[in-house]
């Protein structure tokens, strides 16, 4: 039974985590606040907190755990992708921590961490997916669909050729002058909107890909047009704002989704990363499973945000195979 340490540092969360097994011991996330009055991430800023939260976030994580240092059999690290600065922090210090115990390394790809997110083994009574297993990855950053056949082999059949659908979702809130991050805040104010007020065209794309650029373009000349008439519209129309747009991105994302899922004959689907927290695509999920007939696998909401324990399961598979890095590696942004 394996002690993996895993680190993260891909953004703007300093992460660390235990795992035994797949079992969960600790998980440990410090936040940057520092960010909120810019917009959003500033990489410099990002890189210089996680130098001052990487060493008390791994030592939270093993005494949350409850095992010291030796007790650790190897440690998991987020290659990439992410941002430069901020991905060197976390792979320095997980290379000095493996070095120092002579234990092996782990690289973990950051986005096939977020999907394996769901085999992390949460109580006795939790039964992972069975494969083959269709997963959308929505993120900030990505939107991908995937077709899982075993932990760590993935076919890509579909992503996004411009923006991905989480910062189509933060450009709008960005527009409406919303807090950052904008999606939870859009998520929050579209409860208490009409989905079905104002309507936004997607674009045809063929295939299982995405494409987002225009949904953010048009919002902006909607509003700007209507703004024009009435420089109050977005104050008396937020709610209903925030709900139409948070549908018309979603129900572009989930009918491509369901568009795989059918045409692979695929009956367990999964949805994962920061966006995967949005109550509506949550909820939409769940009766389009029920329409299909479909396994549906939602991500606790603490595993949908960037953290160590996705990176941990990833590193206890790639354990398993004895898939162990090189201490030169270094960290990559794409």
């Amino acid at each position: 039974m394996p002690n993996i340490l895993a680190i993260e540092s891909s953004c703007d969360d300093t992460s660390a985590a235990v795992l035994r097994d797949d079992r969960l011991l600790s998980n440990v996330i410090a936040s940057q606040k520092v960010h909120e009055q810019y917009g959003g991430v500033v990489p410099e800023l990002a890189s210089r907190a996680h130098q001052q939260n990487i060493v008390p976030v791994v030592d939270a994580a093993l005494h949350n755990a409850g095992i010291e240092r030796g007790d650790i059999d190897a440690v998991a690290f987020t290659r990439g992708p992410g941002l430069l600065g901020s991905l060197l922090v976390g792979v320095s210090f997980a290379k000095s921590f493996a070095q120092a115990l002579q234990i092996p390394l782990i690289e973990v790809n950051h986005l096939q961490a977020h999907i394996l997110a769901h085999f992390i083994k949460r109580d006795d009574t939790y039964t992972p997916p069975r494969f083959p297993l269709m997963c959308l990855l929505v993120s900030g950053g990505h939107t991908q669909i995937l077709l899982l056949r075993s932990h760590l082999e993935m076919e890509l059949l579909g992503q996004t050729i411009d923006d991905a659908a989480g910062e189509a979702v933060d450009k709008a809130a960005k527009i409406m002058d919303l807090p950052y991050p904008g999606g939870p805040v859009i998520d929050k104010l579209a409860k208490s909107g009409n989905a079905d007020a104002f309507h936004f065209a997607t674009p045809n794309i063929a295939g299982l890909d995405y494409s987002f650029s225009g949904i953010k373009t048009s919002f902006l000349y909607f509003l700007r047009d209507r703004l024009q008439e009435d420089p109050q519209f977005i104050e008396k129309h937020k709610e209903d704002l925030c709900a139409s747009i948070q549908k018309c991105i979603m129900d572009f994302l989930l009918k491509k989704l369901e568009k795989a899922a059918l045409r692979n004959h695929i009956g367990q689907v999964a949805i994962a990363g920061g966006v995967s927290a949005n109550s509506y695509l949550r909820e939409s999920l769940q009766r389009m499973g029920e329409k299909h007939h479909w396994k549906v696998y939602l991500p606790p909401l603490q595993f949908c945000t960037d953290n160590a324990a996705m990176v941990g399961i990833a590193g206890y598979f790639k354990y398993l195979q004895g898939d162990f890095a090189d201490i030169a590696l270094p960290p990559y942004t794409r």
